[in-house]
């Protein structure tokens, strides 16, 4: 079985013999499964009016439970955007009605974004059909491979600096 990466490698391995080109493989088929699965995603969360980035904010206080509401850096954090990125966000949700915004009353340097109950009722409508959409694109893969896969994906994201976020409720 070959792949679109496998003729790039070839055409590599004729022109400079000299040089192993198998790590473009492991990055370049990293890459191309990353611009499938967007693809996918965002015609998947499309279907329910919303894109793959109101899905990342909404699913992120959703699985910070009750009372769902972080600070702000926890979601610039969380979603790996910058601040401003994350402001420009949250205004939108705010004007969908799926998110509330408020100072933190404890500290009135910090902002609390909290999922109102129509964003929370959004999510859980949707999270069943997403992961039945994800596990339908993993399918080529066997249980046992999609294991090993995480793991090997866990392995390098670790080694590329991406330790475990640990977020914790304002």
């Amino acid at each position: 079985m070959r792949d679109n990466v496998d003729w790039r490698l070839d055409q590599w391995r004729v022109e400079r013999p000299d040089i192993d080109p198998s790590p473009m493989g492991v990055v370049g088929r990293i890459q191309r499964a990353s611009r499938f699965l967007d693809r996918e995603l965002h015609r998947n969360f499309g279907t329910h009016g919303l894109q793959l980035w109101e899905f990342d904010v909404l699913g992120t206080l959703r699985r910070a439970g009750s009372p769902y509401r972080l600070t702000t850096g926890a979601l610039v954090d969380a979603s790996m955007v910058t601040s401003g990125a994350i402001t420009n966000r949250i205004d939108r949700l705010v004007a969908r009605g799926l998110v509330t915004r408020e100072t933190d009353p404890a500290n009135r340097r910090c902002v609390l974004v909290t999922l109102t109950d129509q964003g929370r009722e959004l999510v859980d409508e949707i999270l069943g059909d997403h992961v039945d959409f994800e596990k339908e694109r993993l399918t080529p893969l066997s249980p046992t491979e999609q294991e090993q896969l995480a793991g090997l994906l866990r392995k390098l994201l670790v080694g590329l600096g991406d330790g475990a976020a640990e977020q914790s409720p304002p």
